[in-house]
């Protein structure tokens, strides 16, 4: 049995309960992560390959233990090449160094604006050029999103690039069946909007949106960072994200009190929910995708490079963002978008991933396994929490979760404060607890800081 370590934030199989997945970051501040992680999984895992995920986290200490108990390192990313992520590239690459086994990259992309321009990653190159490195020395090409990728590091000198676009469009594997607009899109029609905080503070989304709202009374706005979700499940405004009110997770925005806004915590549940819509449109090319995997047309508005670059490479329906009115309206999408292009295309493109697998000693559930059917008889019988939907602070069921969870923090931190303390105590290194103040008080104001507005106000009005 070959075993294959996966960079993703967690396996498909886990099934974390809402408040323990916004704690951990299981998704690793995006939820759009876990769609092509899932693929990835569900492409790798054959009856002679086990896969298993690390997690998201990068330990340079575990590469001896990596190197013992794995045969490959997989790591699929998105935007990875842009200078937020720089510090998080240099320890992957840190990792990789010191490992001996292959290491295989299946997409990843250089993220800049819609007109290519690699000035704005120039400082980072030195980081970009020690990562290819590092993976063409473990592997024997390494896989791009698309174009403006593939030139940038041509451009650089690499030779053994490919581009392959994104595991996550291949997890239905060969066949892509998008349904056809059979009327136009009306007051009845179910719509999803999706779109991140930069698209809201930097184009025009937030009027967009404003206006999509005002015409389709059963639209949809789905989230997918981290801060969205904790807008929804906790009504957490702490995050910078906070201070852009024009997007529908934010409480004062008026889908939050309609209750027409959801994150998902599982890809699953996203693309089951996303099979009932008529159409989906945003600026987030995963929240695209899940629905072009369930079926529903979709078209992305390109805001970067990132999101423009896997659109013309898999033919998705699009429009530049920048150039879309304010008072855009999803019929014209809809009624303009040809999915044929992706279809009759997605053949082709699916054989070269798998040629690209091939070459890099990976083998893949559509060759080599079931298709896929073991991986999705099992996913079907296991029970994902629904999609996060606003909170308005009332309301016992919910109360009762979001206590019971909190109660279960505090006697863990009480428990590690206690655990702590016997260790300095031992050490003669116990700082002095104030007058009248226990170790167990100590933990519980901890605690009583990480709590959430709406609990604090619900507590006291309970008394």
């Amino acid at each position: 049995m070959k075993r294959i370590l996966l960079r993703s934030g967690k396996s498909p199989y886990a099934v974390v309960p809402v408040e323990r997945a916004l704690h951990e970051d299981v998704f690793a501040t995006n939820s759009g992560n876990l769609i092509f992680s899932d693929a990835a999984h569900k492409i790798l895992e054959t009856p002679r390959t086990e896969v298993v995920s690390n997690g998201i986290r990068t330990t340079v200490a575990a590469a001896d233990r990596i190197n013992e108990e794995y045969d490959a390192f997989v790591i699929p990313l998105a935007n990875a090449f842009r200078p937020s992520f720089e510090p998080q590239l240099k320890r992957l690459t840190q990792l990789i160094s010191k490992l001996k086994i292959p290491v295989v990259v299946p997409g990843v992309g250089a993220q800049t604006g819609t007109n290519y321009s690699a000035n704005r990653l120039r400082a980072m190159e030195p980081s970009v050029r020690a990562f290819v490195s590092a993976v063409l020395d473990r592997s024997a090409t390494i896989g791009v999103r698309g174009e403006f990728t593939e030139s940038y590091l041509r451009d650089m000198g690499f030779r053994d690039v490919e581009v392959i676009g994104c595991p996550s469009m291949f997890m239905g594997g060969r066949e892509l069946v998008i349904r056809e607009n059979t009327r136009p899109l009306g007051p009845d029609s179910r719509i999803a909007i999706n779109g991140s905080h930069d698209a809201v503070r930097k184009h025009k989304l937030g009027r967009i949106i404003h206006h999509a709202h005002a015409r389709y009374p059963h639209l949809r706005f789905i989230g997918q960072n981290l801060s969205d979700a904790r807008q929804l499940h906790w009504r957490d405004l702490s995050h910078e994200n906070a201070a852009i009110s024009d997007i529908p997770t934010h409480p004062d925005h008026p889908m939050f009190g309609e209750d027409k806004v959801r994150v998902y915590i599982d890809p699953k549940t996203w693309i089951d929910d996303l099979r009932g819509f008529d159409f989906s449109f945003g600026s987030r090319i995963h929240g695209n995708i899940a629905a072009l995997l369930a079926g529903t047309p979709a078209t992305v508005l390109c805001g970067d490079s990132r999101t423009l670059e896997l659109c013309r490479y898999f033919d998705i329906p699009h429009r530049m963002l920048a150039k879309a009115p304010e008072d855009l309206d999803p019929a014209d999408l809809y009624a303009e978008a040809d999915f044929g292009p992706l279809m009759r295309g997605h053949h082709e493109r699916f054989d070269r991933f798998m040629n690209f697998l091939d070459k890099n000693g990976l083998e893949n559930t559509f060759v080599h396994g079931d298709g896929g059917a073991a991986f999705e008889s099992r996913m079907s019988e296991l029970a994902f929490p629904a999609g996060i939907r606003p909170w308005n602070g009332s309301g016992i069921p919910e109360m009762s979760t979001r206590l019971n969870w909190l109660q279960s923090q505090l006697a863990d931190l009480s428990d590690q404060n206690v655990q702590l303390e016997r260790r300095l105590a031992k050490g003669n290194r116990l700082p002095a607890a104030r007058d009248g103040e226990s170790p167990s008080r100590r933990s519980y104001q901890r605690a009583r800081r990480v709590i959430p507005g709406p609990i604090k106000r619900a507590l006291r009005n309970a008394r």
